[in-house]
């Protein structure tokens, strides 16, 4: 028997979102599908029966799986299956999980998996929003104990006006991309691109978004009063009050001590690391029973030490005050092969970024739901073990590594110069070589000095960093420039990237029941502050971009081809442009519209590239006089190549300006002759004349001389038959040829990577 499903709807910014559950996945803890348009996602939240032995924290799990089946598209791996996880799913991964931690007990141990995955897209409406509150639904019809339900949406602003869950189309023109995530009360996750918006407009687009995703949260709480589970109970694991205090009394005064002291991030471990030592074995007294709790009520009165003297005393670990900077000192300039290179320190934490420019056929093609075909702008960061001073193994970039180099890429992308200003494919790597607090917002510094030294024109220089949050009850202060202790046992992270004029990159992670806007705005007045702060010791170290990309950047140049050209340049399979791309040392890209670009570092190479290439699409024109090579001899004239595969005929009369008997007696196969084109028919066959060149004739007294019957300097000659063919002997396209010497059949074509978005 087919089971019922029920139907819930939230009506969002006049669209609306449908919730349904009942007939899919009944084994699950709770399953549910989120409709928006014709995008549809699949979320499924099941817990674990006991809780998982020898761990100390909450193990919770989301995992978003894009399948292309939702886009109507097969996967375009060999195996023609979805493998690892896109950017994009990670991403959205990362994005449903940030709202969703906070409102679990942090002393339970049962496992807790959300799964959601892709049923419908429709090239319209993004997932990563539905993903959020499909997962919400998932749990707050579950048996699973949570303190949901959670209502996201996407906030985009076109001409000044605020949008409520914007489409791909709409978000193309909209200066803002905000998501935000909150419960009834309060703000949880907020993650956001901006085009230099003002931090008073952002403060009004979050306080829109908590009121537009209010409807969601009514749905929620009726599915949950209609078809939801009883919770279960589960058990917790708190840590013992008595034990807590104990160890209080006996630490608290060293960790003062401790923190009093001057120190670096390895030496205050290293004295804290001591204390607990001392501390557990003292307390223990032999009883390994009391090792982990022992440990585990030391790291809550260290926490609880740091929160207190920052709340009572605003006195920070490093003994900074809450709105103070660590020093910052930057260099560029630091490899000498790299396209530019930019060192960003600030503190113990620093990072090198590089960059590198490319052709457009570099640019990243995506095979993902998004309807973004390439990305000609890239931005990789890079966490290793040693920056912290650990050893770890090498295991590829992590979910957070992820993250943070699209945070910085979010940030820089808006004073990115566009492709008709800029033709290249850029590549930032942040290398993280120390880290103590807020390498992406150190990220982000580093990749503004890389690009000014490489001599890209940005718009303008962007920095970022990133803010905490210490708050007991209505105590709160907001700490700027979080070190690590501080993102550890503080209440938010709270990153912010920007202009002078300008937020272009925000996010938030929290770890409470959420933050008001005025707490939202407070923070923001003092990000600002600190940002433009920032940006003036990076400004004291390189003022500008470069006027000049280095000379080992390769110089991009674009001509413009007719598109019935393509072909000639292209030849056969692409043989003609690897060959010339061999010859001259270049990388050509030729675009379906008959763009060319060409890439070079060496000046003669582009220049002959250029030339060739002209010469090959050029179309002759009357009155021009060309230097071009004997092809074939016949009694009537000669046929000269006047450009590549383009024949034009001399007749016998204009060959000399005295009379010639023989052609042969003036020219002869493989002779190069200078001529001008006297007249191209409605068939496109070329005249020819040398005598022309010869008498400095105009070309309309070279067509008059050139008549049968005509009096020319060799005495008229004889009437010219009726072939003066000139078609191309090789013209033409191919049927089957690659647009930059590639493979047939465009297994290597130049025309990916058009643009940092192309829709589908």
């Amino acid at each position: 028997m087919q089971p019922e499903s029920k139907v819930f709807t939230a009506l969002v910014g006049g669209q609306p979102v449908v919730f349904e559950t009942g007939k899919l996945a009944g084994q699950a803890g709770g399953a549910v599908t989120v409709r928006l348009g014709d995008s549809m996602v699949f979320a499924a939240a099941t817990m674990s029966p006991e809780p998982r032995e020898g761990i100390d924290f909450f193990p919770l799990s989301v995992e978003y799986e894009e399948r292309l089946y939702a886009g109507g598209r097969i996967p375009g791996s060999y195996f023609r299956r979805e493998g690892k996880p896109s950017t994009e799913a990670i991403l959205t991964a990362r994005l449903t999980d940030r709202p969703l931690r906070p409102l679990f007990n942090k002393e339970m141990r049962n496992e807790v998996q959300v799964i959601l995955f892709s049923l419908s897209a429709d090239q319209e409406n993004p997932l990563d929003i539905l993903c959020i509150n499909a997962a919400s639904a998932a749990l707050m019809i579950s048996d699973i104990p949570w303190g949901g339900p959670v209502g996201a949406v996407r906030i985009g602003r076109i001409d000044g006006q605020f949008i409520i869950n914007p489409t791909f189309s709409q978000m193309e023109i909209s200066d803002l991309d905000l998501r935000i995530a909150g419960t009834r009360d309060a703000i949880l996750m907020v993650e956001c691109g901006a085009k230099e918006v003002a931090e008073d407009v952002m403060v009004q687009a979050l306080q829109f978004g908590h009121e537009a995703l209010q409807p969601l949260i009514d749905a929620q709480l009726q599915m949950a009063a209609e078809v939801g589970k009883p919770k279960r109970e589960v058990p917790l694991f708190p840590l013992d009050p008595t034990l807590v205090d104990q160890v209080y009394e006996k630490a608290a005064g060293a960790l003062e001590a401790a923190l009093d002291a001057p120190h670096d991030k390895a030496q205050l471990n290293e004295a804290v690391d001591a204390l607990q030592k001392q501390i557990v074995e003292e307390m223990a007294a032999g009883d390994e029973t009391l090792v982990e709790p022992l440990k585990n009520a030391f790291t809550e009165v260290y926490k609880k030490v740091v929160r207190r003297r920052i709340l009572e005393k605003g006195i920070r670990p490093d003994h900074r005050t809450p709105t103070e900077i660590r020093p910052i000192w930057c260099e560029v300039g630091i490899s000498p092969r790299a396209h530019g290179s930019g060192l960003f320190t600030r503190g113990e934490t620093q990072v090198l970024t590089l960059a590198t420019l490319g052709t457009p056929r570099e640019a990243q093609e995506l095979d993902s739901l998004v309807p973004i075909e390439t990305k000609r702008y890239m931005h990789h960061y890079n966490f290793p073990p040693y920056s912290t001073g650990e050893v770890k193994p090498l295991r590829g970039q992590s979910r957070r590594e992820i993250g943070h180099g699209a945070l910085a890429e979010r940030a820089l992308e808006p004073v990115i110069p566009p492709e008709d200003e800029f033709p290249y494919t850029l590549r930032l790597v942040s290398e993280v070589l120390s880290s103590n607090g807020s390498t992406s917002m150190a990220s982000v510094c580093g990749s503004t000095l890389a690009l000014m030294d490489t001599g890209v024109p940005i718009k303008a220089p962007v920095a970022g960093v990133a803010m905490g949050l210490i708050k007991e009850g209505d105590n709160a202060v907001i700490l700027t420039d979080i070190q690590g202790l501080e993102d550890h046992l503080g209440d938010m992270d709270f990153k912010v990237a920007g202009t002078e004029k300008g937020i272009t990159a925000l996010q938030m992670d929290i770890k409470i029941k959420g933050i008001t806007p005025e707490l939202m705005s407070r923070a923001l007045a003092q990000a600002r502050e600190a940002r433009l702060d920032i940006l003036k010791k990076m400004l004291a170290v390189i003022p500008a971009p470069r006027p000049e990309l280095k000379p080992h950047v390769p110089r991009i140049t674009i001509l413009k081809v007719p598109v019935d050209k393509i072909g000639a340049i292209i030849g056969p399979g692409g043989k003609l442009i690897r060959a010339l791309q061999e010859e001259t040392n270049t990388r050509i890209d030729i675009e379906d519209d008959g763009t060319v670009y060409i890439a070079s570092t060496d000046k003669a190479g582009e220049m002959a590239a250029r030339e060739r290439i002209e010469a090959v699409t050029e179309t002759p024109q009357v009155g021009r006089i060309y230097t071009g090579k004997v092809v074939r001899v016949t009694d009537f004239g000669a046929f000269v190549e006047i450009l590549p595969n383009v024949d034009g005929m001399v007749h016998i009369s204009q060959l000399d300006s005295e009379r010639v008997n023989r052609v042969e007696d003036v020219v002869n196969v493989g002779d190069e002759v200078t001529v001008m084109v006297t007249n191209i028919d409605p068939d496109g066959k070329i005249r020819l004349s040398r005598q022309a060149v010869l008498e400095g004739w105009s070309a309309e007294e070279a067509q008059e001389r050139d008549r049968p019957g005509s009096r020319s300097g060799n005495g008229g000659g004889r009437p010219a038959p009726s072939r003066t063919g000139n078609a191309p002997r090789s013209g033409g396209r191919p049927g089957n040829e690659s647009r930059s010497g590639g493979k047939p059949g465009g297994g290597n074509r130049g025309d990916a990577g058009r643009g940092t978005q192309r829709r589908r």
